[in-house]
């Protein structure tokens, strides 16, 4: 079977003439012979697998290679399973919003960080709201303030039409 081109080379497919041989108990063979170590892992019913191609002379390992192939599967999962993939979160104010729901939205905020996601506050204006963008930057200024303990801002607030947006990350 011949190797994926991402993975390494085997048996017959190895292109050295000169290799440096590992059994699979880890112990040195020595320099031999690409046919010498084929011969050798083919006694021990196993694959030459080459580990270390850069090397003078190159590096290969007498193993079974499905058995290597499957534990190197399981180190690429176990891998993607610890990754935590960031997230943003959106909160929604309004200019207006009351003490109560501004507390209720500040809880959401800390959560999302906790769990360390990032959070985009929007911040909604309707019609004549839009006269009074300072209230509006004043909300988003008393955000900044009392996440300032858990988060960072990433994005300063800006106006994008009728919302005023920021994004802000856990410290």
């Amino acid at each position: 079977m011949p190797a994926s081109k991402d993975g390494p080379r085997i048996n017959e497919f190895i292109n050295a003439h000169e290799l440096l041989v590992i059994d699979d108990d880890g112990g040195k063979r020595g320099v031999m012979s690409k046919f010498d170590a084929l011969k050798l892992a083919q006694s021990e019913g196993l694959d030459l697998v080459e580990v270390a191609p850069m090397a003078k002379p190159p590096v290969a390992k007498i193993m079974d290679f499905g058995k290597f192939k499957y534990q190197e599967q399981k180190k690429a999962a176990e891998a993607r399973k610890h990754q935590k993939i960031i997230e943003i979160k959106e909160i929604k104010l309004r200019p207006m919003i009351d003490d109560h729901d501004y507390d209720v939205k500040m809880r959401s905020i800390k959560r999302f960080f906790e769990e360390g996601d990032k959070v985009k506050v929007t911040l909604r204006f309707r019609g004549r709201e839009m006269a009074h963008m300072d209230i509006g930057m004043e909300l988003l200024q008393k955000v900044k303030r009392d996440i300032d303990a858990i988060g960072k801002v990433e994005q300063e607030p800006k106006l994008e039409g009728r919302q005023m947006v920021m994004v802000m990350a856990p410290k």
